[in-house]
C-alpha cells in the first residue's frame, strides 16, 4: 500500500478515558466512509510531533498499518505530511492500547 492523504474524525481525543480506564495519550478516531475489518469505519491513531493537543479532526498521511494477528481489524497510523516515524517510535505512541494484542507494525512509504 502507498501513503495516501486521509481525513480522520477524532472521537477519542488526547486525555479521553474509555470504559476500561485506558487513558488516550494521543488522538484516536476513524476515517468516515472507509469500512475496516470489523464492519465499522476504519480506526486510526494520530501521531505527530507538532499536533499534540486534543483535536476534533485531522488531515494527514497514512504512515503505518498495525496488523493485529489476534483480532479482526487493523489500525491505521496517520501523521502530518513529511513526518516520518520508525516502528519503535510508533510502538511507543500506541502501546497504551496495542500492548494487549499480538500486533505488527508495517511502515507505509
Amino acid at each position: 500500500m502507498k501513503s495516501i492523504e486521509l481525513i480522520v474524525t477524532i472521537d477519542r481525543p488526547i486525555g479521553y478515558v474509555d470504559h476500561y480506564n485506558n487513558v488516550y495519550p494521543i488522538n484516536y478516531g476513524y476515517i468516515p466512509g472507509l469500512i475496516g475489518g470489523d464492519g465499522e469505519e476504519q480506526d486510526a491513531y494520530i501521531i505527530s510531533q507538532k499536533k499534540q493537543e486534543p483535536l476534533e479532526s485531522f488531515t494527514g498521511n497514512l504512515v503505518a498499518i498495525i496488523h493485529r494477528n489476534d483480532d479482526i481489524e487493523d489500525k491505521w497510523v496517520v501523521a502530518l505530511p513529511n513526518e516520518e516515524f520508525s516502528v519503535e517510535e510508533i510502538w511507543e505512541q500506541v502501546s497504551f492500547m496495542e500492548q494487549y494484542f499480538d500486533a505488527v507494525i508495517e511502515i507505509i512509504k
